[in-house]
């Protein structure tokens, strides 16, 4: 006969040993759940200016302030095993030096959960055009939280973004303290898929089975102007020699991902 302590590892193996085989199962099954993301990323204008960033920064240096629209469709990184997608819009531009590596901001990032996902203040609530803003930011609290209870906290299905004209969150600066008159910068999409189970996915520039590699994501090549200057989406665009083409700004319609 085996001792009572003996039958307890042996239920508490048996136990951890289902756990294991099922959660691998549910991690190993969302590879079969086809992934078609798409993403615009648009610049509508960028400035830099000097001075201290942030409240907490000690001296005086460059940096951008960037404005930007986003029309995402990112309803398909959403399954069964999704409990949030960290999603971040960052700006990509070369270094000063050659045989440096490209340098990294990010400018603005947001939490989307899913709906099974339980509700944190940090999570990500689309504003309603449909509804104007209330200027007492208390009220926009109230209103915020009864949205999110009622599952009413975005008008578009989860994943699907438009921002026209937004601003950023994050003022970027760089290690050298100037980014004024740099080059060939470029706004560039990327994503966080955090499951309940399994391994962190990241935004996929290539084809993997049935995921599909993102389509778009990356804005047009801009400059950074000289301090105090401003530049606009379509300044930028003459300036690259496309004269009387004006740049769209996403609408309210869903991306539909093209054949």
């Amino acid at each position: 006969m085996h001792s009572t302590l003996v039958r307890v590892q042996n239920v508490f193996g048996f136990f951890t040993t289902v756990a294991f085989t099922v959660a691998a199962v549910i991690a190993l099954s969302t590879f079969i759940h086809p992934q078609f993301p798409s993403a615009t990323v648009q610049l509508r204008n960028v400035q830099i200016v000097r001075g201290r960033p942030n409240y907490y920064s000690y001296k005086k240096e460059e940096y951008a302030h960037i404005k930007f629209s986003l029309d995402t469709d990112l309803s398909t990184l959403f399954n069964w095993n999704t409990k949030q997608v960290f999603l971040y819009l960052k700006a990509v531009y070369p270094p000063n030096k050659a045989g440096q590596p490209h340098s990294e901001a990010i400018i603005w990032d947001a939490i989307l959960p899913a709906a099974s996902a339980p509700w944190h203040q940090n999570h990500y609530i689309h504003p309603d055009p449909r509804k104007s803003q209330s200027k007492n930011s208390k009220a926009k609290n109230k209103v915020k939280a009864k949205g999110k209870a009622a599952g009413l906290d975005s008008p578009y299905k989860r994943g699907e973004l438009h921002l026209s004209d937004s601003n950023p969150k994050y003022r970027i600066t760089d290690i050298s303290g100037k980014l004024q008159n740099r080059t060939d910068v470029r706004l560039e999409l990327g994503w966080n898929v955090q499951p309940w189970v399994g391994a962190l996915t990241w935004a996929n520039k290539n084809k993997y089975g049935v995921w599909e590699a993102l389509e778009g994501g990356e804005s047009d090549k801009f400059d950074f102007p000289s301090i105090g200057g401003k530049k606009k989406a379509d300044d930028l665009a003459t300036e690259k020699g496309q004269e009387g083409h004006r740049l769209e700004v996403g609408g309210d319609q869903p991306i539909k991902r093209g054949s």
